[in-house]
């Protein structure tokens, strides 16, 4: 992938749309809207790394009620010729084929290399990635079981959403809660993981979400390791423009508020 001089390529993602309540959700939703507005006009690529709602599952004809703005301006991004990528996450690992064929945008279910601009990229929203965090993975292959998507298909979507929104919510495995505190480098799996892949290959980037934490940290053999936080406490998003740096958006709101 070639992005042009004068565009660059951002990422972001750990939204959670939808939680705690749809009504303290809109704010942050307008925000993000608001930064897609800003950003539209100079972005090359937009990665969107997963948990962009809180709970997100297809039916063969039903998906969860909302989040129409957000989901316009991804196709209108997507229709003005930016590519536009999306990584499920732990929320929305139910995520079938209704991005692909409503808004032409590619959903990936695995960690996916990259290369823009002569730069390797390791892309993915990193759970279940790298040692320990077996509940989880236990968890994960009971979610994703055919078996199990069909028993909840049968339960009615005002039933079903309803649950599934609700644990979510107030489950930590499941919420993330206990993924915003910064464990140190040689306890962090994901850069541990990271550090293995360098093993074997060489990545210039390694970018996930899924931890809430924001970071970049220097992984040696010119090789960075990127979380790029959540849209609930920080707001924060990553920009690659022959190098990659992290931007919290209501800073970049306050600083540019006060030039003006």
């Amino acid at each position: 992938m070639n992005i042009q001089t004068n565009k660059q390529v951002y990422f972001a993602s750990d939204h959670h749309f939808g939680a705690p309540t749809r009504e303290l959700s809109i704010p942050r939703e307008k925000l993000f809207l608001q930064w897609l507005n800003e950003k539209q006009q100079d972005m090359g690529a937009l990665f969107i790394l997963g948990d962009l709602f809180d709970f997100w599952f297809e039916y063969k004809t039903v998906v969860p009620k909302g989040f129409v703005r957000i989901l316009g301006k991804l196709a209108e991004i997507k229709d003005s010729g930016v590519p536009v990528f999306f990584f499920v996450g732990n929320h929305d690992l139910w995520m079938d084929d209704y991005f692909q064929v409503e808004l032409g945008i590619p959903v990936y279910h695995e960690p996916k290399i990259f290369n823009i601009n002569g730069k390797r990229f390791f892309i993915g929203h990193g759970d279940g990635l790298g040692p320990g965090d077996y509940g989880y993975k236990r968890m994960k292959k009971v979610f994703t079981n055919r078996f199990s998507k069909w028993l909840f298909r049968w339960l009615h979507p005002d039933i079903g959403v309803r649950l599934a929104s609700y644990l979510s919510v107030k489950n930590k495995l499941i919420s993330g809660d206990e993924d915003i505190k910064y464990l140190g480098e040689d306890k962090e799996w994901l850069i541990l993981y990271a550090k293995r892949k360098l093993e074997s290959s060489h990545y210039d980037y390694f970018v996930f979400g899924h931890r809430h934490l924001p970071m970049i940290l220097d992984l040696g053999k010119q090789a960075k390791y990127v979380n790029l936080g959540d849209w609930i406490s920080y707001f924060t998003y990553a920009v690659f423009d022959n190098d990659i740096k992290l931007i919290a958006y209501e800073q970049e709101i306050k600083q540019r508020d006060t030039t003006d």
